[in-house]
């Protein structure tokens, strides 16, 4: 494992706290090795780091007041949702309290005239849309795993259909959140737009818990498209497909998914998922629209493909086909995981302007096969955000430090091409060495924010600053 950087731990403070709260939250306070152990698991290779308590609130009112007992001690509070988060996001490097907020899985209301609903964060992507289906409604926004949405603001999360529908900060229209004080605040009402003060929406969202912790979220909602097909293309290259993807974009094709696979992830679908796919660098996409509309973008897209060497090109509108193969798309990294049984996957993502995604990714596929790493590519290339997944024996110090030096060579170059070091993982703890090489200057203005809101840095601390 790579070892995380741990902070001093204030232990007067802590066995305060965890004594209040043992007394006030009974048995939905619990300190077992385990639950601990899994509140600061991270799915990556950094070393857990396990909070000193557990704490399970069921109200906005109660996660105040565990802030609150946190404030007064000075003991670190660290948010907690379905812990699929992939940069270290929920270890506590000082110890502190984990706040789990599972329980807190309430849909409030849904306004379908308005297109919006409430929901506490513990409500997870597939809660929601299943709740949403027979009024029409679905929440677009897909990471693949089923994330809890208060995750999902707080990573600033993005997926598969967000070249169409944004990423959380452009689907969330207000946050109610308790802040490092204990204080409960809104940033905004329900209207579509507002030019009312500093934008404290999109300051939490991204912020990771470390300005505080999100309760509620007020959602953009979208409406059942009329028709939907999907089509799947090969092409002789990770380069002719990227540039295909670059010309539809161009094109201005209305695209909901444009997701890419290399050859040794079309290898791995078929093994895992039971397909037949031709094993060459696949583009799979999705479009949204009218019954003649969603044709007639796929054939436009198929007219594309062709120039660039697409082969084997199909489109369907069956539930069941598009069904198979989206599965496929977000069964990825266990399919991945059989091309070498054993082994750890690595998850590692950037993101470049799409016009040097192809280069971008051309040049990672060769330094991982320079260097003797098997990491299979998939993208959400619509946007220019792909993902690589090494796979590593743990147990093989050599590996170990090869792939650290791939990650950090993946993330200087996409920095070098104007883009960033993750589009959608976040910074946690893996990410902090690229922040500043990415922002400069701008991260000592974050901190300053941090140190306002946060003097005590009780916070999940020792993220991104």
């Amino acid at each position: 494992m790579v070892q995380a950087t741990a902070l001093p731990r204030n232990e007067v403070g802590i066995d305060s706290a965890l004594g209040i709260l043992k007394q006030r939250f009974a048995d939905r306070f619990q300190t077992g090795a385990s639950i601990r152990e899994q509140h600061g698991h991270t799915t990556t290779w950094i070393a857990n780091q396990a909070p000193d308590a557990v704490v399970f609130p069921h109200s906005t009112e109660e996660v105040a007041e565990i802030v609150r007992i946190c404030a007064e001690h000075k003991v670190p509070v660290i948010a907690f949702g379905t812990g699929t988060s992939l940069e270290g996001h929920v270890n506590a490097p000082a110890g502190g309290i984990s706040v789990d907020l599972s329980q807190m899985n309430r849909i409030l209301a849904v306004h379908s005239d308005d297109l919006d609903c409430v929901v506490q964060p513990g409500v997870t992507r597939e809660q929601l849309n299943t709740h949403l289906r027979d009024q029409g409604l679905f929440f677009p926004i897909d990471p693949g795993a089923n994330a809890s949405l208060g995750g999902m603001a707080a990573t600033r999360a993005s997926g598969t259909n967000a070249v169409r529908y944004g990423t959380m900060k452009d689907n969330v229209l207000a946050l109610e959140a308790v802040m490092p004080d204990g204080q409960i605040i809104r940033t905004a009402q329900r209207a579509k737009k507002s030019s009312a003060g500093y934008d404290l929406t999109r300051l939490l969202i991204g912020a990771e818990g470390t300005l505080g912790i999100i309760t509620e979220i007020t959602l953009r909602l979208q409406g059942i498209p009329e028709a939907i097909s999907s089509a799947r293309c090969s092409f002789p290259s990770v380069d002719a497909a990227c540039r295909a993807v670059m010309m539809t974009i161009q094109y201005g094709i209305p695209v909901a998914r444009i997701e890419l696979l290399d050859a040794q992830s079309v290898g791995a679908a078929n093994a895992y998922s039971k397909l037949d796919l031709p094993e060459v660098p696949l583009l799979l996409l999705e479009f949204h629209g009218s019954e003649a509309g969603v044709v007639e973008q796929a054939e436009t897209f198929g007219s594309i493909a062709e120039e660039f060497g697409g082969q084997d090109f199909a489109m369907t509108t069956s539930t069941e086909e598009r069904t198979a193969l989206w599965q496929a798309r977000h069964d990825m990294y266990w399919a991945s995981l059989g091309l070498r049984p054993g082994a750890r996957g690595i998850s590692t993502d950037v993101c470049v302007p799409i016009s040097r995604l192809a280069e971008c990714v051309t040049s990672a596929q060769e330094k991982a096969d320079e260097m003797g790493l098997l990491a299979p590519t998939v993208g959400h290339v619509g946007d220019g955000n792909f993902h690589t997944l090494l796979l590593i024996d743990m147990d093989n110090p050599d590996e170990v430090a090869k792939a650290d030096e791939f990650v950090g060579w993946l993330n200087d170059l996409a920095i070098s091409m104007d883009g960033t070091c993750t589009g959608e993982h976040g910074i946690g703890q893996g990410k902090k060495p690229y922040l500043a090489k990415e922002l400069g200057p701008a991260t000592a203005y974050m901190a300053a924010i941090k140190r306002a809101l946060d003097p005590d840095d009780i916070m999940n601390p020792g993220k991104i600053i």
